[in-house]
């Protein structure tokens, strides 16, 4: 197995603030960025923890992680590690949407970065163990109701058509019989790779979409030991109802922190990843027909749909029910820290952009922000792609653009040497008499000039059009050169998205083994800060 390094602006659409907090190490001491996080992501002093003033009895806390992960199938490592919490040892969080048989690529890479990450903090002599938080509350079923694999020669995207359940926490979704269609075609993707069995039994008819989400994912790393969390049953809401209350209570004055961070991120020239508008909560309630509805602030009291509260109404649901009270995205991370002693949190891009929000969060509530760092970043390459590549002296960048696109290209690469040499003439003639031309004419009159400047462009996109026509002859020619560009796109670019972010894990797990979990650890200690290119 051979990987390379690459800096992390070679994917796209990442924030600005994201790819500065990457970049800290090489950045000037007074780079703004550095105020909205604990720390730098390679510093290292994440590793010795940090006291906050609010913290849940970690015997309980043991004590229904071990009933939780009995329940997923955890193995001996899990169940160690949870004991290891119990005596004293601090956690490595990590988490993600339960996406349906365990989601895009980037869950296996979180989770692997979590273990990876306790693994290097107890070489160092401070015990750590790594937790994969279930996002169970979460109510946007679209966003978790689908898969993306590849077949032979395209991308498939497949969508369990779950009725009903809108606005539900999508944990609880029980998996019924549209799932034997899902995973019917599946297998049929997976060429009835053994971890088609595994799907099967963990998205029995029965389990939830949050059980077997834990359960795919306790399987996936038995040997590393993975303790995964679904901290939406009420016992948990109990032991976090310091944060819970802490919204109610402070609302106002958290309200007010929130926005004056989104004015100060602005003046910076960064975004808030979250939208922070007036009379927006921190909360939501779970409503009497399981409906999960963000609570507003309206006059001094509390909205939830059409029905109104007071603060005292809330904090009596608290007391009676706190399971119907839940954190939204920026509050989840103060919440999850209460439950868990936690160093580090692993987040992705979006996630690290809005821990810079949270801050103001975690200094009101804890009197600590958390560090967070950068999850693992990777493309895998597959032997057969790579063939492909070498052949056609392709890199990653060459990947990340349409399958036309990158056809154009290796037909403009496959044409003879004659041709070649023939359009590059043309054209270098072309454009240097043309920038001449219009040189002289600008000279003569500056709107004789422009007019000039629209026409040599007419003339240079004709020129390019012949090179086009060239490029798509010779792909005609040789039909391979296309099946190739749409091979190395859908496999390292599909849809025009980065591979980790699109393509189920399960696809690689399919042809590559449970032994993938362990290559991503290998590959998560992050040497390389930004994205890495791996072979299989």
């Amino acid at each position: 197995m051979t990987a390379e390094c690459y800096p992390i602006t070679v994917l796209p659409n990442l924030s600005r603030i994201f790819r500065e907090y990457v970049e800290l190490r090489s950045a000037p001491a007074d780079a703004p960025v550095r105020k909205y996080y604990a720390g730098t992501p390679f510093d290292g002093r994440w590793k010795l923890g940090v006291d906050r003033k609010l913290s849940a009895d970690r015997v309980r806390v043991a004590n229904l992680l071990k009933a939780q992960n009995v329940g997923f199938g955890a193995g001996e490592a899990a169940l160690e590690n949870i004991e290891r919490l119990r005596e004293g040892a601090r956690t490595i969080v990590t988490g993600q949407q339960v996406g349906i048989l365990g989601g895009p690529l980037l869950t296996l890479m979180k989770a692997a970065t979590a273990v990876r990450k306790a693994q290097v903090a107890t070489e160092a002599g401070v015990p750590h163990v790594p937790v994969f938080w279930m996002a169970t509350e979460d109510h946007d079923l679209d966003e978790v109701n689908q898969i993306t694999l590849l077949s032979k020669t395209s991308v498939e995207t497949l969508r369990a058509e779950i009725a009903g359940h809108r606005l539900e926490p999508v944990g609880g979704i029980s998996v019924g019989d549209e799932f034997e269609a899902v995973l019917a075609q599946v297998e049929e993707l997976l060429g009835f790779a053994p971890v088609c069995e595994l799907l099967r039994e963990c998205y029995a008819p029965g389990e939830t979409l949050g059980s077997a989400f834990g359960k795919l994912l306790a399987a996936l790393f038995r040997e590393q030991g993975l303790i995964v969390i679904d901290a939406s049953a009420r016992e948990f809401h109990a032991l976090g109802a310091d944060v819970l209350r802490a919204a109610i209570v402070d609302a106002d004055v958290l309200q007010s922190a929130l926005l004056q961070r989104s004015e100060d991120l602005a003046r910076e020239g960064y975004h808030s990843q979250v939208l922070i508008v007036a009379g927006a909560s921190l909360l939501f309630l779970v409503s009497e027909d399981g409906q999960r509805l963000p609570l507003r602030r309206v006059d001094g009291q509390w909205k939830a749909g059409l029905q109104t509260y007071s603060n005292e109404q809330l904090l009596q649901i608290l007391e009676e029910m706190p399971e119907r009270l839940s954190p939204n995205a920026l509050l989840r991370p103060v919440f999850q820290d209460v439950l868990l002693p936690t160093s580090a949190y692993i987040g992705g891009p979006a996630e690290i952009a809005y821990f810079a929000q949270c801050e103001v969060l975690y200094q009101h509530i804890l009197g600590v922000m958390t560090p967070v760092l950068p999850r693992l970043s990777a493309t895998l390459v597959e032997p057969a792609i790579r063939t492909v590549m070498l052949q056609h002296e392709l890199a990653l960048p060459d990947a990340m653009q349409t399958v036309e696109e990158l056809a154009q290209k290796l037909g403009a690469r496959a044409m003879p040497i004659e041709g070649k040499q023939k359009i590059a003439a043309a054209g270098n003639a072309l454009n240097e008499e043309l920038t001449s031309l219009v040189g002289w004419m600008e000279q003569v009159d500056e709107s004789l000039g422009r007019s000039a400047e629209v026409s040599a462009s007419k003339m240079r996109y004709q020129m390019n059009r012949l090179r086009r026509m060239a490029a798509t002859f010779q792909l005609q020619k040789e039909a391979s050169l296309r099946k190739h560009a749409n091979a190395v796109v859908n496999s390292l670019y599909p849809h025009q998205h980065p591979q980790e972010r699109l393509l189920g894990g399960v696809w690689f797990v399919a042809r590559y083994g449970e032994g993938l979990a362990q290559l991503l650890v290998d590959n998560a200690e992050q040497e390389c800060p930004g994205h890495r290119v791996i072979d299989l």
